[in-house]
């Protein structure tokens, strides 16, 4: 259920961004860094998108590259993906190279995050879109809270990381500091949200309903991620910059 209530939401915020920006019917060039298995780099070239994938794992990649295997022929045309690191596109691509940089679920396994934000700028075109996924710093309270784990909590309030359902101890970025590290890149920060306001805490395994249960359940997360003040304690937030 998280990893749907997290697609579906980026997926609604990224559409409402770019249609925001970019004349109707454009099809744009997208970079995806940390492709994971391809859910939002499919998704954007079923809507005629160009759409170039990066991904340093090399599992990952092989499950992207299943689910591209099984679209159509003018979709897989679309989707070039590479085996490389968000820190290496320099390496791949000129500047300006992009209409949308996407960077889902990435900086948390990122020790010093300020040197793939500004990589990721500089193959961003001017007045182009950088969609970024992170953890909440703010809120790494709130799941051992809810599920009553005090000392955890209490830990929680300074912390600058924390440890992910994989058992990793993974960083958290907090919404002042990215606002002032994408002001400094040149793409300062456009509009952001909450991704998971009510469903982080369910366990692992947990289905999403059916049907209409789905549709108010989406709504309300939806509701909730541009609403104060309950997209401030959100377990993701999604933050959307415009390179100057």
């Amino acid at each position: 259920m998280r990893n749907v209530v997290r697609q579906e939401l980026v997926a609604r915020q990224l559409d409402e961004q770019i249609a925001g920006r970019f004349p109707v019917g454009r099809r744009l060039r997208v970079l995806d860094v940390g492709v994971g298995q391809g859910t939002q780099a499919l998704r954007l070239a079923r809507a005629g998108h160009s759409v170039t994938g990066l991904e340093p794992d090399a599992g990952m990649l092989a499950m992207a590259r299943e689910a591209l295997a099984d679209e159509p022929a003018g979709i897989q045309e679309r989707v070039r993906l590479i085996e490389g690191d968000g820190l290496e596109t320099g390496v791949h691509f000129l500047p300006g190279s992009f209409d949308v940089v996407l960077c889902h679920g990435v900086l948390m396994y990122v020790n010093e995050p300020d040197a793939l934000l500004a990589g990721l700028a500089r193959v961003l075109a001017p007045g182009g879109l950088l969609s970024l996924l992170v953890r909440n710093g703010d809120a790494l309270a709130l799941r051992p809270g809810l599920a009553g784990d005090w000392a955890g909590a209490l830990d929680a309030f300074e912390a600058g990381t924390y440890t992910n359902r994989l058992g990793l101890r993974v960083r958290a970025d907090r919404l002042d500091r990215l606002t002032a590290t994408l002001a400094g890149i040149a793409a300062p920060l456009h509009a952001w949200y909450g991704v998971r306001v009510f469903t982080d805490g369910a366990a692992d395994g947990t289905e999403p309903p059916d049907g209409d249960d789905l549709d108010r359940l989406l709504a309300a997360e939806d509701r909730a991620g541009r609403t104060e003040p309950y997209r401030r304690v959100a377990a993701l937030l999604h933050l959307c910059g415009v390179r100057g």
